[in-house]
């Protein structure tokens, strides 16, 4: 009797699709087909946080650039998987999350007390009493990964929070240009295009969006930023003023980076020049103008 052979079934990365093979099960009608190698995407991307749903950001990246732009994505919120043997498949990765993990849970009322009912939270058996300490998960190994990835050839795009990444790591923040300094409340801002010259911003206007205008600290030189952004009310986040650079691009080694600051609310991600400003951002990353 013929002996069926197991199916197996590798899988890297959570989000789009399964980067496996499966090999059929053997017959004497139909040959078994050869194993197919593994498939990937053109950008890998690490999304999402507690404060940032890794579901709006997918979604809206999903329209912007996998649909209107017809860049390839694999997502995913696992952080472990930002290393050197991911990426050594994909020609861009994509950061679009905070620096923070919380793995002996939630801080406040999320580890004892639901404020909708007004009720201590209670569990049978008892759980033991929860940590609520944030910790900083990129490592030093996963920073130099992508350094190294961008210094090769590899393209870099970040978005909205990642600045808060660099607090903890040298070399991503290398690339990355700026470290997070804080923001305020979600409100009305301008971004304002400082640099017309640019190819990312080709055909791009000001424009305004309600969403956390982040504040930075720019390592970099004044001359790779291209836009800005202004409280739209004129009010000032502490001694930082009104406004902040708000995205920049630059050459890194063979490979090139850009950060955009707008993304905490899908309506901004989806501001009609802020998706005009995205998609040329990836042609710009791929050298494609």
């Amino acid at each position: 009797m013929e002996q069926k052979k197991p199916v197996s079934r590798r899988t890297i990365i959570s989000g789009i699709g399964v980067m496996g093979s499966c090999a059929a099960l053997g017959s004497s009608i139909f040959p078994a087909p050869a194993i197919s190698a593994p498939r990937y995407a053109t950008a890998f991307a690490l999304v999402g946080d507690r404060f940032h749903n890794s579901d709006y950001i997918r979604t809206s990246l999903g329209k912007t650039l996998v649909k209107d732009a017809g860049l390839s994505i694999d997502f995913t919120d696992e952080v472990t998987l930002l290393n050197a043997e991911t990426l050594k498949h994909y020609k861009m990765v994509i950061v679009f999350r905070d620096g923070m993990l919380w793995p002996e849970g939630y801080h406040g009322w999320f580890a004892g007390y639901d404020p909708s009912t007004g009720h201590k939270i209670e569990s049978v058996p008892p759980i033991p009493p929860l940590n609520g300490e944030a910790k900083m998960w990129m490592q030093p190994e996963q920073g130099k990964a992508l350094r190294d990835f961008v210094e090769r050839g590899g393209a870099a795009l970040f978005y909205h929070n990642v600045s808060h990444v660099s607090l903890s790591n040298k070399d991503f923040r290398e690339v990355e240009g700026a470290v997070y300094t804080g923001h305020p409340e979600v409100r009305p801002f301008w971004v304002r295009i400082t640099n017309k010259e640019h190819p990312i911003t080709r055909g791009v206007s000001d424009f305004l969006v309600t969403d956390e205008q982040h504040y930075v600290k720019y390592e970099k030189d004044p001359k790779y930023v291209f836009m800005k952004s202004e409280n739209a009310d004129g009010i000032s986040f502490g001694d930082q003023g009104t406004s902040c650079e708000a995205g920049w691009a630059y050459d890194f080694g063979k490979g090139r980076a850009c950060f955009m600051g707008p993304g905490h609310m899908i309506s901004a991600m989806w501001n009609p020049e802020y998706e005009k400003l995205q998609k040329n951002a990836v042609n710009w990353l791929m050298k494609k103008a």
